[in-house]
């Protein structure tokens, strides 16, 4: 995995008006934190949620756990004091809300170089209206200009603003998440499928985290420390999946199979772009187990 690819299995969205989910925040395994001053804080407790995670993030240092805070819009009374705070807090990526277009990537990045900001600082954008589905490839073509690390997908709103009435296996929804998906895909952006909010539906999250693997989605946003085992396990490569793979590396180096584009290989054939994706599932199951064995 390349700084630009981090793992992002599980997302987890952790209120930063709740200083008790503060606190259970540090003692987390999710592959990231999204400290929210949005939608989780009420107006008259923005500037109080801002101070107390300001508070929170320097009194701890970075870890190998993404740091994200989700500012309210630039355009609000909250926005521009949200990100500032931020760039001051050394977070590894400042989550954009609502974004509909390349211009809220423009101003955020113009106030971070304002500031001195350091390139690695990322932007993310959440993709949550039907303006945004429209115009994901211009969102996610502004990595050639800016510095754009993932796109999250917000089904929540996009069900409200498009007046969906969603199943629970969400086949309506597929038209809303696909070209988000395809313009991540298209920039080399990893794409984040967005919340399971049932808690007590655990099969229904199972399900659907793997839905989203097979999709393509790089991992998932979470609501709850309970679904991070769960987001894990269905976004990384399983065992078998990890020996198949091996299995194919070694037989492209075989002797036999020197130079060879296209070889037999268990009763199939296999040809380099099936190597060049093993070979990706193995770098990614040995950043995983970094993560968990450092």
């Amino acid at each position: 995995m390349t700084e630009a690819e981090p793992l992002l299995r599980s997302v987890l969205f952790v209120p930063a008006a709740n200083g008790r989910a503060l606190d259970k925040s540090a003692t987390l395994k999710a592959d990231a934190l999204i400290f929210d001053l949005e939608d989780s804080a009420a107006d008259e407790e923005k500037d109080a949620a801002r101070e107390r995670l300001r508070a929170h993030l320097l009194a701890r240092p970075p870890s190998s756990i993404l740091r994200v805070v989700r500012i309210n819009p630039l355009a609000t009374r909250h926005g521009t004091e949200d990100l500032l705070m931020a760039r001051g807090a050394r977070v590894d990526a400042i989550l954009l809300p609502k974004v509909e277009g390349p211009r809220q990537l423009h101003e955020a990045d113009d106030a971070l170089v304002e500031t001195d900001a350091p390139q690695n600082l990322r932007l993310w954008a959440m993709v949550e209206t039907p303006r945004g589905v429209l115009h994901a490839p211009d969102i996610a073509e502004a990595r050639l200009r800016h510095r754009l690390g993932a796109l999250a997908i917000g089904p929540n709103d996009l069900v409200s603003a498009a007046d969906l009435q969603l199943s629970p296996g969400r086949p309506e929804l597929m038209p809303w998440l696909g070209p988000v998906l395809v313009a991540g895909k298209a920039a080399g952006i990893p794409v984040l499928d967005g919340v399971w909010s049932d808690l007590t539906d655990i099969g229904g999250f199972e399900a659907e985290c793997a839905q989203a693997r097979r999709m393509g989605f790089a991992g998932k946003t979470l609501v709850h420390p309970a679904q991070i085992a769960g987001a894990n396990a269905a976004f990384g490569p399983s065992s078998e999946e990890i020996e198949r793979a091996r299995r194919l590396v070694a037989a492209f180096a075989a002797p036999d199979n020197a130079g060879r584009g296209v070889i037999r290989h268990e009763g199939r054939m296999v040809e380099l772009l099936h190597l060049q994706a093993a070979e990706r599932l193995l770098a990614r199951a040995a950043s995983i187990e970094e993560r968990t064995n450092p």
